[in-house]
């Protein structure tokens, strides 16, 4: 037992030190904005949700940006506008034409379907 606890705290302090790069990553980018990082990252690691509001310049989405190229997730962005439509969100289906004239729908996926969806 005593191995499996030493094992537990080494990853303890892994994710720790990881954890201290991210931020120090994000800190080189982000100014000022401490606590939204932190509470941004809490998000993260508890695979929770987080809506960040404010007036613009705040620098929302260079937070968002930044978390998505630091972490190395895939990242998209949706632009609310009234004409939005849910396949402009969530993809939809077109037909491809063979050179012999058969013809097939493909999927194409909408921004929905990446690891970081600013929104």
């Amino acid at each position: 037992m005593a191995g499996s606890t030493a094992d537990v705290e080494n990853e303890i302090a892994d994710a720790i030190d990881t954890l201290g790069r991210v931020r120090a990553e994000i800190g080189k980018v982000i100014f000022g904005q401490e606590r939204v990082i932190e509470e941004t990252l809490i998000t993260l690691l508890a695979d929770g949700h987080a809506l960040l509001v404010g007036v613009p310049g705040l620098a929302k989405t260079r937070l968002a940006e930044t978390l998505g190229t630091v972490l190395g997730l895939s990242e998209k962005r949706v632009q609310f506008t009234p004409d939005l439509m849910p396949f402009d969100i969530l993809g939809s289906e077109v037909v491809d034409e063979a050179p012999d004239g058969q013809r097939s729908f493909r999927f194409i996926q909408g921004p929905i379907f990446t690891q970081l969806l600013m929104a």
